[in-house]
């Protein structure tokens, strides 16, 4: 698949690339560092990284080539009306956790897909209801896991999530950090399209 393209995932994250390898897809990680990261503060919930992803992208344009095909992604945790991302520091972490701990959020992944001539994005959400933790329970996570790198301060696919994800009502690899299925489906068209 894709043999026309030299794909490229723009993102320094392991889980995606993790998750992208899954597919059996030849790609590259080609990241360009200090991309700004704001967003209008109007945005709410999907729209934010959605737009995320699509700045990414387009931080490309100068290196873009008619054979590349790039993927760019973004993910948040949104509760409580407001979004969590990366953690600042182990006692952010924790805190984050106790805010999530006996709830149900939203994880939103924003995915654009482009080349040269198409670009197509779109956004992954997943409810995920969480049991009532422990502050022993979340000390140790963070202790042990430091999910410094991670929005929302966990990692569905570590400890945290064996113990505390009751239910996930969408992708789990949304959870992760990107939507692959859909990721999958998207490429077959462009796939097609040559």
């Amino acid at each position: 698949m894709l043999e026309n393209y030299d794909v490229i995932l723009a993102s320094n994250s392991p889980r995606r690339r993790e998750l992208l390898a899954g597919l059996d897809i030849s790609f590259e990680v080609k990241t360009i560092p200090g991309l700004e990261e704001s967003y209008p503060a109007t945005l709410k919930g999907g729209e934010i990284p959605l737009y995320l992803a699509q700045q990414k992208a387009h931080a490309y344009d100068s290196i873009m080539t008619d054979r590349m095909l790039l993927i760019t992604a973004d993910t948040i945790v949104w509760s409580d009306d407001q979004q969590f991302g990366k953690p600042k520091d182990a006692q952010d972490a924790i805190q984050m956790i106790h805010r999530l701990s006996g709830k149900t959020h939203q994880v939103y992944t924003g995915v654009c897909i482009r080349t040269l001539h198409k670009e197509v994005s779109f956004v992954a959400k997943s409810d995920v209801t969480f049991a009532q933790l422990s502050d022993e329970e979340i000390a140790y996570y963070v202790e042990r896991y430091r999910p410094f790198d991670k929005a929302g301060s966990y990692g569905v696919q570590e400890w945290i999530g064996y113990v505390a994800v009751e239910h996930i009502d969408g992708s789990f690899y949304n959870v992760m950090g990107l939507p692959v299925q859909r990721v999958y489906q998207e490429l077959k068209k462009f796939d097609n399209k040559g």
